[in-house]
């Protein structure tokens, strides 16, 4: 076989086949067809990872289409759902603490407490003849009276000076004389009842020169050898004094009667010795005034209870106490005939309500007031020449 070598390549002499010698341009078209392969695997790799985020943004687009497509609501229908689901309120932020002068001008701007105008807390006031039951007047009332406690607190404290001076005018101008002005305070009431608040708050406000107290107890046995006003005229006050009776006279008509320890007829002629004994008084220029502090049998029970839980007021309890407590209606109703039958018309009863014991300090201060104003004490005048005693004075002095 021979071969010959052609332009293009090497011819088969035996059966004319011609073969072709693979040249740069088949190199090419292969480089070319790998080329293609492999763009196409890395654009179906791409297009792989880049789906689904083609397919979020389509959602995307999707969504806001929709919404585009909602119809709004007309404002009515908006009100009425913004009605029926109201938003929380939201929460308030805490204000800054002030600075001193910013509280201190705060506290400037708070009113004061104050007492109402011309109040008149006096308690129930009765009238010669009057024929009722002591019971029926409500202990825990403040007739005359409509402010509060913090009320009659600074009530008491305002009208303390007005007190004291009265007193010492009484005291200045009466004092020392034989027919002198005076007044007589006398009270009574159960155990508990406040007598020692009123001692405290009302008569310790005033100079206690001017002030002769008495607290009377069981007569002793030199004084039971004598009529019961006995030891009672020893212990009036004399012209000038405010003379206070803590129990009085009125313990032998209470508890005689309570305990049987006079008969009615002694307890009737009692009651008329003391009312003879009260003009008396009066005869003599003194301003009685009685009181009966009034509380109540679940008043007393919360106090004595009071009494027995705190070891600084042991001292003011007594087993007695209890066993008294259950006399309870008898002394009702030993209280009730004693204020009929001595309440006066120049001595009468006041029936103090003395459950709330800053009611009943101001309604005993009221009725001090107003005993020492219808005396109207005046100071005295001077019994010498005042320039003179001044002149005479500028020459003691450097």
């Amino acid at each position: 076989m021979t071969f010959r070598r052609g332009r293009g390549g090497v011819k088969s002499g035996a059966h004319g086949v011609r073969r072709r010698r693979p040249g740069p341009g088949a190199d090419y078209s292969a480089n070319m067809s790998k080329q293609t392969t492999t763009e196409k695997q890395t654009a179906a790799t791409t297009e792989k990872a880049e789906a689904p985020q083609k397919a979020a943004a389509a959602t995307t687009k999707a969504d806001k289409a929709k919404k585009a497509e909602k119809p709004k609501k007309p404002k009515k229908a908006e009100k009425a759902e913004k009605a029926e689901n109201p938003k929380k309120p939201k929460k308030a932020e805490k204000p800054k603490k002030p600075k001193k002068a910013e509280k201190a001008a705060k506290r400037a701007k708070r009113p004061a407490v104050t007492a109402p105008a011309d109040p008149r807390p006096v308690g129930f006031r009765l009238e010669s003849g009057w024929s009722g039951q002591v019971t029926d007047l409500d202990p825990r009332a403040t007739p005359g009276f409509t402010g509060s406690k913090s009320d009659g607190k600074a009530l008491l404290s305002a009208r303390a000076a007005a007190l004291d001076e009265l007193q010492e005018r009484l005291y200045a101008a009466h004092h020392g004389r034989r027919d002198g002005r005076s007044v007589l305070l006398v009270v009574q009431g159960m155990d508990t009842s406040g007598k020692g608040g009123i001692m405290r708050h009302v008569v310790g406000g005033v100079d206690p020169q001017g002030v002769d107290l008495t607290a009377f107890k069981a007569p002793t046995a030199a004084e039971k050898r004598h009529d019961v006003l006995w030891r009672i005229r020893r212990r009036v006050p004399a012209p000038g004094m405010i003379g206070v009776f803590d129990r009085s006279h009125y313990e032998d008509v209470l508890i005689h009667r309570v305990h049987g320890w006079a008969d009615a007829q002694e307890i009737r002629r009692r009651y008329t010795a003391i009312n003879a004994f009260e003009r008396e008084l009066i005869d003599a220029g003194t301003v009685v005034v009685k009181v009966m502090l009034h509380i109540s049998r679940q008043e007393q029970g919360e106090r004595l209870k009071e009494r027995l839980d705190r070891p600084d007021k042991h001292w003011k309890f007594s087993p007695a106490d209890v066993d008294e407590r259950g006399h309870w209606d008898d002394y009702m109703e030993a209280h009730t005939r004693a204020l009929r039958a001595t309440s006066t018309v120049g001595a009468p009863w006041t029936v103090i309500p003395a459950d709330r014991k800053w009611y009943a300090r101001i309604a005993v201060q009221q009725l001090l007031l107003d005993a020492l104003e219808e005396i109207d004490p005046q100071w005295p005048s001077a019994q010498y020449d005042v320039q003179e005693q001044i002149r005479r004075l500028r020459e003691t002095m450097d």
